[in-house]
């Protein structure tokens, strides 16, 4: 399960080819993803599981924030590891570690006990994301079309795993917590077993080339990766775009209660959308692969800004829906091109850091966006929906501020 070779200068693939010849490590790395979503469940259930223990929504709350904290603390780790120790391991030690604390929660007691584990918990279940991103774009060639069709695949399989796991979760609540909490456990164990086994680092992933030049990659740290300044726009325009995308549960629900329909419809809204990225992002993704990675990353961020800040002009379900798929339709256009895009911004031997520090923005924007969105909601639904556009905008803009030659290096033969 070698690397895929350097391709000659100025045969790029199309994104059909690329995705055909995709080597065995991308497979391995998004079957391992899938079994893991597929058991993802403490995310998901926890508020209900401590509420159900007697826990009030403060304390729940407090629980999510320290697991949050982790998970921001948890992707700079991973992107460090993953460029230091290999990306393999890596990944085996974060989901070996989060199985382990996993386990536990079932029968954890007094609260601030609670509150440590699943802090660390956040921190372990992330460490592997550097590392798997980083583990794609080892297997490909400089290309942007074949980083382009392994992160794909890689978002496809994240898709399923989650849509079969929030089906599976929610039978093992009914049943019994604890039994869904080692379900998550026995789900994180299996997908470390599948990359130890089946995933071995290809020569020179994890410093890069050789020489003076991995020894200078293995001495810098993320004070040094930070002075790239297409990376730190990169890195604000994942911030304002993901605190965009996170009011679809936030922004949203509020609003569908606000104008009297139910959790069902809510409900049937977040389907359409979950509906829409699993048969469309993949085909989509093929359409615009040729395109500048930067102009896909502005049209995706303005489309999604628009889709969800035209949520509060719609009262009905059937306008409400047609929000639902133009903000879907901005999703897909983005979520497998930022990954690929940074992929082709990173040097030799920072490739971990870099998707470390996408991982460390992307955490903020989804976890500040909530606090945010939901207090500017309470001061009026126009300010929030308002902010979403403007927010969309800047994102829009920053997608397009690069470095000369950023675009030249990300897609080889990209069409204007």
């Amino acid at each position: 399960m070698s690397a895929a070779p350097p391709r000659p200068h100025g045969t790029e693939p199309r994104f059909r080819d690329a995705l055909r010849g995709l080597p065995g490590r991308v497979w391995v790395i998004s079957l391992g993803i899938l079994v893991n979503q597929v058991g993802n469940f403490l995310p998901v259930f926890l508020v209900l599981y401590l509420t159900g223990r007697g826990h009030s929504a403060g304390a729940a709350g407090l629980v999510l924030g320290a697991s949050g904290v982790g998970k921001v603390l948890g992707n700079a780790v991973g992107g460090h590891l993953a460029d230091r120790v290999g990306r393999r391991w890596t990944i085996v030690f974060s989901a070996v570690s989060t199985s382990g604390l996993t386990a536990l929660v079932p029968y954890l007691g007094p609260l601030p006990v609670v509150v440590a584990v699943v802090g660390l918990i956040g921190v372990t279940s992330q460490v592997y994301r550097p590392a798997a991103a980083a583990a794609l774009l080892d297997s490909v060639a400089a290309s942007h079309q074949e980083r382009l069709a392994a992160f794909g695949v890689f978002r496809f399989a994240m898709n399923v795993g989650a849509a079969l796991g929030g089906v599976i979760g929610g039978v093992l609540a009914a049943t019994s917590y604890a039994g869904l909490f080692l379900g998550n456990a026995v789900a994180c164990l299996l997908f470390g077993v599948v990359v130890g086994v089946l995933l071995r680092d290809p020569p020179g992933a994890r410093t890069g080339r050789g020489g003076a030049h991995a020894r200078a990659d293995r001495a810098a740290g993320y004070r040094e990766v930070l002075a790239d300044r297409a990376l730190t726009r990169f890195l604000l325009m994942t911030v304002c775009a993901e605190f965009v995308y996170v009011q679809s549960t936030v922004g949203l629900p509020l609003h569908v209660d606000d104008v009297g329909l139910s959790e069902r419809d809510f409900g049937l809204l977040i389907g359409l959308n979950g509906l829409l990225v699993l048969a469309l992002e993949l085909p989509l993704t093929g359409v615009v692969a040729r395109r500048r990675p930067e102009y896909v990353l502005a049209v995706g961020n303005l489309v999604t800004g628009a889709g969800l800040a035209l949520t509060g002009f719609m009262t009905g379900m059937g306008p409400l829906a047609a929000t639902v798929v133009v903000w879907s339709l901005g999703e897909m256009l983005t979520s497998s091109i930022s990954q690929a895009y940074l992929g082709g911004l990173a040097p030799p031997g920072m490739t971990g850091r870099y998707q470390g520090l996408h991982g460390v923005a992307y955490t903020i924007g989804t976890g500040a966006g909530p606090l945010v969105g939901g207090a500017v909601y309470a001061l009026g639904p126009w300010a929030l929906w308002t902010l979403v556009g403007v927010a969309g905008l800047l994102s829009a803009r920053l997608s397009l501020r690069r470095r000369h030659t950023a675009a030249t290096d990300a897609a080889p033969g990209a069409s204007p």
